[in-house]
């Protein structure tokens, strides 16, 4: 291996102060680089690390980022959610597909990428394994890239390619991916929303999923479904029971026939296991997972995507609570957009009614501040556990009165009145 360093503390000497450093995300972030990366607080100062989904809480912390880190976030994460809502960090709003022109066009030029890699095949070649989305633009685009080489990465098909000689430091370790289990986090009202999206979907249809728990049930309602294809930027361990009983075929896509085509995975070991050197499944950038000329060439694309909260005239919040930052834009308006225009997709918003503590979800107005992600023309389907509202070609009134049907009971009286004071009449 050519300018390979011992340990991760030599490799990241490399970073300078002053440079913008790319972080690979998912179940692919390079913690072992990232701590030694932190370790160095006291010497760096105005260093600006950007990705989008990361793993590890015991890494992002205030301590370490200190006054030498700034996190200028693509996507908020757990792990950093108080990091960008302080004044260490800041928040991108940013479509999925547009992260990899911001590399590209050095709107967001990269000094350094740290990336977590296969081991070289025979040829050189180094996988990016369960994260390709934006990666290979960060790469192709950085001045240098530090790659952690593990044993225990998935080599996976697509896009993800880096040959040996494009890494300027290689780290080699020995360690297991980080592991979430969406399934574990199933639960009733989870289940009554997976039924009523699995009557949404047709055989022959082609899937995208967000992530959480809501995906995961909805996959679990699909066994008796036929030819499902999937085009998604991320899915978890929900897909493999479908792919081996035969109900995910890829049969019916016009785009990539016969295979999954995905930006990245995050799940399980049996996941990774799954996705490893399996041919079936093709690892693209996500300027085209997430293009929506591709996605609509397929037939039927469902979208299935989440919320924290919906008004009642169908604007959807999915990134922010008011104004703190929870998450990000993502891809939810790419395939929400995508499976509008597919012949006969159907872009449907999943969340439940309300929230642990009782409080609406389908709300007469949103939280001042909260950011509007997915907007009221775009939204064709709202689903909670208490039933599917159709809100496409309706006025402004029939969606309030829709979204009242399949909100929680204890809190219908409320909007009823808020539909009332609107609109001037009640649907009682």
């Amino acid at each position: 291996m050519n300018n390979c360093f011992s340990s991760a503390d030599e490799a990241v000497k490399i970073v300078d102060s002053g440079n913008r450093v790319f972080v690979q995300g998912s179940a692919a972030t390079p913690s072992t680089l990232l701590q030694a990366l932190f370790r160095r607080k006291n010497e760096l100062t105005n260093v600006e690390l950007v990705s989008i989904s990361t793993i590890g809480a015991d890494i992002f912390k205030p301590a370490n980022i200190g006054g030498s880190f700034f996190v200028n976030s693509l996507f908020v994460s757990q792990n950093v959610r108080d990091i960008v809502n302080s004044e260490f960090g800041e928040y991108i709003p940013v479509f999925l597909s547009e992260i990899p022109s911001l590399f590209r066009n050095n709107i967001l030029p990269i000094d350094v990428a740290l990336i977590h890699v296969s081991p070289p095949d025979k040829h050189g070649y180094c996988s990016l394994g369960t994260s390709v989305d934006i990666v290979r633009a960060a790469i192709s685009n950085a001045k240098h890239v530090i790659a952690q080489v593990n044993r225990q990465m998935p080599r996976t098909h697509g896009d993800g390619l880096i040959r040996m000689e494009n890494i300027s430091a290689i780290v080699e370790i020995d360690e297991p991916l980080p592991e979430v289990s969406y399934g574990q986090k199933v639960d009733s009202k989870s289940m009554a929303i997976g039924r009523y999206c699995a009557e949404l979907i047709e055989d022959g249809a082609t899937l995208q999923m967000g992530i959480g728990a809501i995906p995961d049930a909805v996959l679990s309602c699909l066994g008796n479904h036929k030819d499902l294809g999937v085009h998604t930027e991320m899915f978890s361990d929900g897909v493999i029971p479908l792919v081996k009983n035969g109900v995910i075929t890829n049969k019916y896509k016009d785009r990539h026939k016969g295979k999954i085509v995905t930006g990245f995975v995050i799940g399980t070991k049996k996941l990774y296991d799954f996705v490893d050197d399996n041919p079936e499944v093709v690892f693209l950038d996500i300027d085209y997972v997430n293009d929506t000329e591709v996605i609509r060439k397929n037939p039927k694309v469902v979208a299935i995507n989440s919320a924290i909260e919906i008004d009642i005239t169908g604007q959807v919040c999915s990134d922010s609570i008011g104004i703190y930052q929870y998450s990000g834009v993502g891809g939810q308006m790419d395939f929400m957009r995508g499976a509008a225009l597919s012949q006969g997709g159907k872009p449907i918003i999943a969340l439940k009614s309300s929230t642990k503590e009782g409080y609406s979800k389908i709300v007469p107005f949103l939280q001042q501040g909260a950011g509007v992600v997915t907007t009221r023309a775009h939204v064709h389907y709202v689903v909670t556990e208490y039933g599917v509202a159709y809100l496409f070609g309706k006025n402004l009134q029939q969606r309030a009165n829709a979204l009242l049907n399949i909100a929680h009971p204890d809190n219908r009286e409320a909007l009823d009145k808020a539909i009332f004071e609107r609109f001037g009449r009640s649907l009682f």
